[in-house]
């Protein structure tokens, strides 16, 4: 007796339609997405990573989307200052930006665990910690806020820079008024150092500078390169207190709007931009400092013996912020910061 080997024509035509659906072609796929034109802010210069880190993100949800989603990048605090483009994203006037985690803080105190002074040795050691679970944690307490964590990039270790004299111990910043970050924790950092701290919007820091309404300030290398600093201050000193990873942050408003696949070409975007961002960050801070002598700024780093004077002066500090944030947090943190050094061996 024979067997049949021929299918029934409804099962031929459901396993036609099963292959059509597994080889969807990304250009059907984007005929499915929705329209969007994002404003993504930057308080920082077009030539900043920062920006081009946006821009780099604006292109791929572009391709990603086959041009459905579309970017415009506004850089140099054109639409405002972090705080309050922060709460623009939580209106849904602007779409995205990418801000400090010190200013994420003010929202939510876990971020503050970052700003602990001297708590990374290098980069390596951070990018192992906010890529890991441990910085999913905290991005996934943005959405009560009104925001997205997408992904982190770095703006990397601040350095301080002076009219005055270079920063070769602790005792050097004495007397000096340094604009600091608009966060209680930078205050206290530098007042135990000695300084006059000056809370002061990033905005205005550059003619504060100039017109020595502060003498000296502290941020990030290429943030003290495309600010143009150096042509306001005479020293800079790679002191490396603190450690600054970014949040790329997007509205919640704008992103209960999206579908599922809309969504998820943000956030692969963003993930992709990571490491773009970061490696234009890292090359911008070593041309940055071989640069800084023939623009008229004396750069020295702080001595690894200087470092633990530092780290000792600043214990009192360490341990305030650190009784301010859940102990099981603050375990598992350090935790990875171990299980990073370890692997990093």
């Amino acid at each position: 007796m024979k067997i049949s080997r021929r299918l029934p024509l409804a099962s031929l035509l459901a396993g036609a339609l099963t292959a059509a659906c597994l080889f969807t072609t990304p250009a059907s796929m984007a005929a499915e997405l929705k329209e969007y034109a994002l404003k993504i802010a930057s308080a920082q210069a077009v030539e900043h990573p920062f920006t081009k880190g946006a821009q780099k993100f604006s292109e791929l949800v572009a391709a990603k989307s086959g041009g459905k989603i579309k970017s415009k990048v506004f850089a140099s605090a054109v639409l405002g200052g972090d705080a309050a483009v922060i709460s623009s994203l939580q209106g849904g006037t602007i779409d995205m930006t990418i801000v400090s985690t010190g200013f994420l803080s003010t929202m939510n105190k876990d971020f503050s665990v970052f700003y602990l002074p001297m708590v990374f040795n290098d980069a390596k050691e951070a990018d192992a910690v906010v890529d890991g679970p441990f910085g999913k944690k905290l991005l996934d307490k943005m959405p009560e806020k009104g925001l997205v964590g997408l992904a982190y990039w770095e703006h990397g270790f601040r350095s301080v820079t002076t009219s005055k004299r270079p920063i070769t111990k602790w005792e050097d910043l004495q007397g000096l008024k340094m604009r600091v970050i608009q966060i209680p924790i930078f205050i206290d950092i530098y007042s135990a150092l000695g300084a006059n701290p000056v809370p002061m919007p990033f905005p205005e820091l550059y003619t504060a500078l100039e017109q020595k309404a502060v003498d000296g300030q502290e941020t990030a290398l290429p943030t003290i390169d495309t600010a143009r600093f150096a042509e306001v201050q005479k020293f800079l000193s790679t002191t490396r207190i603190v450690y600054d990873p970014l949040v790329v942050l997007f509205s919640k408003k704008t992103w209960d709007r999206m579908g599922e696949e809309e969504r998820k070409i943000l956030v692969d975007a963003a993930k992709e931009a990571t490491g773009y961002e970061r490696k234009l960050n890292r090359e911008h801070e070593e041309a940055m400092l071989k640069a800084s002598p023939a623009k008229g700024m004396a750069v020295n780093d702080l001595s690894a013996a200087e470092r633990e004077r530092m780290r000792e002066r600043l214990k009192p500090v360490s341990e305030k912020y650190a009784k301010q944030l859940d102990p099981a947090l603050l375990a598992e943190f350090m935790g990875e910061i171990r299980k990073a050094r370890d692997a990093l061996k």
